[in-house]
């Protein structure tokens, strides 16, 4: 017997007793941010004046009566985006160009002077109510850059800005997510000036000040820009999270369009000071905006897989833009990709092999049955194996019962107690031996690995690094 297997047979009798948790690795998520990571695939709409003047960036000087979808129909977004697995929903609501999508009281650049239902139309509160009779939670997109607004770049924009965040959260019900991103100053309208301004990113908003205006109206909204502070850029538009990826990062360095920080961005900090995970943003179109053109260049159900592998995969949470049409609808191609993305992820993830089998682990801290490694595979989130606080490798076996073929492991530490797992592999059991198949740096609080298909008995998961004790809650095998 090998000395594995006598470790594996001396953890059979386990003590009981009221052994302690280990101690919390930090940073740690707080429970709004633990609630996001939950929700692993949100969408986003761009949806504006844009739409009709088939650019990306308005100017700010296009006319309200531009905008007339006239069969705008939120409910049909949600009912595609609940089909599809999406659990949130991100608006537009302000773009660069200023012109807002509910009838704002402090500009008349809105669509209150469109012709959408005759001035009297609101796409924000539409969208929020059918968010909340589908079960989806609602964010929202307000652009800190206005191009449109006379007072871009002055204090007296500030209150303006701040003034529209009021709106918004007083009146448009539950925000889950703030998103404002790093394009701030350069040439526009700004009230008939037509002229490029610039402002300091680092301190024009006073965030800190902004921010807390916000919170105080609603206690639990995520923020995301480049830098967080709730979540931060992946740092590419490609839905590719980094294949090492922390959720930490030390923010004191970074803001909102702060440039050459795209690799901390993506692979985050191991020794980073704040929780600021990564949110991996991505079209399914080339643009942002619809546009005609690009009917025939929806990403495919495959490509859609692929990003979910590189993102939701890769610890991040997946935010996908499906941008309306003219008409204010998903275009047909758009759903059809959906519609195949979401056909792919329920065949390739819907049989968990691993589900209540039985598994072995090199050791348990304190041989204690609440830290045992049956809890990687009892399908509850809450519980988890972990080791003693001087050991931080470990092995975990799964014992499939039968050859069975694999394709996919999920794997989940218990983020809860912080991020810890720096480096592991796995090894599957045929034909009487042990053959690697995948290694991988960080877990965090999902990772999805892929390999050529295999033929397998068991599944072995060996902990090569680890910050403190590893603390894994989940793994699931396809």
């Amino acid at each position: 017997m090998t000395t594995f297997a006598l470790i594996f047979t001396a953890l059979t009798s386990f003590i009981p007793g009221d052994v302690p948790p280990p101690n919390p690795v930090y940073p740690v998520p707080s429970p709004e941010q633990m609630a996001w990571h939950e929700m692993e695939m949100n969408a986003f709409i761009h949806f504006t004046i844009n739409t009709f003047t088939d650019l990306e960036w308005g100017m700010g000087s296009e006319s309200p009566s531009l905008f007339n979808p006239t069969g705008a129909n939120p409910d049909q977004w949600t009912a595609v985006l609940k089909k599809t697995g999406f659990k949130g929903v991100i608006l537009t609501c302000k773009h660069h160009d200023g012109f807002c999508l509910w009838p704002s009281s402090f500009t008349e650049h809105s669509i209150k002077n469109s012709p959408y239902l005759e001035g009297k139309g609101d796409l924000v509160k539409a969208l929020s109510g059918s968010c909340q009779q589908n079960g989806l939670k609602f964010g929202v997109y307000v652009s800190p850059w206005d191009r449109n607004h006379a007072q871009y770049g002055r204090p007296e924009y500030i209150d303006y800005y701040r003034n529209q965040l009021k709106e918004l959260f007083t009146e448009y019900g539950p925000i889950f997510e703030m998103w404002f991103d790093g394009a701030n100053g350069g040439t526009g309208y700004y009230g008939g000036a037509n002229e490029r301004r610039s402002i300091d990113g680092r301190t024009y908003y006073d965030w800190p000040n902004t921010l807390d205006l916000v919170r105080n109206l609603q206690r639990g909204v995520i923020f995301f820009s480049d830098a967080g502070p709730g979540v931060r850029w992946v740092g590419n538009e490609r839905g590719i999270a980094g294949e090492t990826n922390w959720a930490s990062i030390t923010p004191d360095t970074l803001y909102a369009g702060k440039g050459g920080i795209e690799s901390l961005l993506n692979q985050g900090s191991e020794n980073g000071t704040h929780w600021i995970p990564a949110e991996v943003d991505v079209s399914i179109r080339p643009g942002w905006f619809y546009h005609e053109r690009e009917d025939s260049l929806v990403k495919t159900p495959e490509d859609l897989f692929r990003i979910y592998l590189t993102s939701v995969g890769r610890g991040s949470v997946l935010l996908l833009n499906i941008p309306p049409d003219r008409r204010g609808l998903f275009h047909e191609n758009d759903i059809s990709s959906l519609q195949g993305f979401r056909a792919i992820l329920d065949w390739e993830f819907k049989t968990n092999l691993a589900e209540h089998s039985g598994v072995s682990a090199s050791s348990v801290r304190g041989r204690s049955t609440r830290f045992s490694a049956q809890n990687i595979t009892d399908a509850n989130k809450d519980t988890y194996w972990t080791t003693d606080d001087d050991i931080t490798t470990g092995i975990l076996e799964i014992d499939l019962q039968a050859t069975k073929t694999v394709k996919y492991i999920v794997l989940q530490e218990y983020i809860q107690l912080g991020q810890r797992i720096k480096a592991f592999n796995i090894e599957v059991f045929d034909k009487g031996q042990w053959k690697k198949v995948s290694e991988a740096t960080t877990m965090g609080y999902k990772r999805i690995l892929k390999f050529d298909p295999v033929q397998a008995s068991k599944i072995r998961i060996n902990i090569t690094a680890s910050r403190a004790c590893p603390v894994v809650s989940n793994v699931e095998v396809y």
